[in-house]
């Protein structure tokens, strides 16, 4: 009878070492996460070595690109323009540059919202893409609160002084004050102090001149001129309102007041209340008057 032979239970010593490896922290680092990491960067070299490979990749992706901004939820086909009156939202369309219909990813909002801000009758300007393909262009426009006849002409401006637009004749916005002179457009806001002092007689204002670009006349029907001096205009105004109440001073024969002297007004008569004065004159001394 053969002997039996006993199996020994403890592991050899190969299997032993296996077994504490697979218990190190590292090697089930390296087996989780390094073996795979270094298998996706050897696939990634292999892919990316040949400029065949990256070419066909790129073309593919750009392809999956144009797709995908081509889908008609994304593409662009209606210019709106809100908040602009018809003159101004003509001058908005024609100076944005697009194209529709277009993909909304081709489009930059901020330098097509600066194109906007650019015109001079808009004061606030927002574009945004909105559903159904619609390019949302929403303005502020300046308000126009005053005529300046300057060197380029007949100009329409705004509380601040802009420039928003060119006239040809007096007639197409009457209902607006004229300013004249060079200088007269940096100092809108005075002159509305001005023209809102002058409330009691402003039908018979013609319009504001800016003299030496530092003060204003007042031209009034008749031929009459108020010269305002360059510091405190409305309190000469309200002298003036004052003299006339008491004394009639407009209705007279003057055409010049001036008041750039604070201490005392001083007139200057007109031509033809001189001559009369001078042939009254005469009388008194006993001349003759031709």
């Amino acid at each position: 009878m053969r002997p039996v032979r006993r199996h020994d239970p403890a592991p050899s010593r190969l299997a032993y070492r296996m077994h504490r490896m697979w218990l190190t922290p590292a090697f089930w680092w390296c087996l989780r996460f390094g073996l795979p990491m270094a298998a996706v960067t050897l696939l990634a070299v292999w892919t990316f070595a040949t400029e065949d490979r990256r070419m066909a990749i790129y073309a593919w992706g750009q392809d999956i690109k144009r797709q995908l901004e081509e889908r008609p939820e994304f593409v662009v086909t209606l210019l709106a323009v809100d908040g602009a009156s018809d003159p101004v939202a003509r001058e908005i369309r024609e100076s944005l540059p697009v194209h529709l219909p277009v993909s909304s990813f081709d489009l930059d909002l901020e330098a097509l919202r600066d194109v906007v801000r650019d015109v001079p009758a808009v004061a606030t300007a927002e574009v945004h893409v909105r559903a159904g393909g619609v390019l949302e262009v929403a303005v502020t426009e300046r308000v126009p609160v005053a005529l300046w006849r300057g060197p380029a002409g007949l100009s329409v401006l705004s509380q601040d002084g802009t420039v928003i637009g060119r006239l040809a004749r007096r007639a197409e916005r009457a209902d607006l004050p004229l300013l004249v002179g060079a200088g007269a457009e940096r100092a809108v806001p005075e002159a509305f102090e001005v023209l809102t002092a002058a409330a009691p007689f402003a039908a018979r204002i013609r319009g504001l001149q800016r003299v030496g670009e530092r003060r204003w006349d007042i031209v009034l029907d008749r031929g009459q001129t108020v010269q305002l001096p360059a510091h405190e205009p409305v309190l000469a105004v309200e002298r003036l309102i004052a003299l006339d109440t008491a004394q009639d001073l407009l209705k007279r024969d003057v055409s010049v007041i001036d008041f750039r002297n604070r201490d005392r007004a001083t007139v200057r008569l007109t031509d033809e209340a001189v001559t009369a004065l001078r042939a009254i004159r005469m009388i008194e001394t006993g001349g003759s008057v031709e």
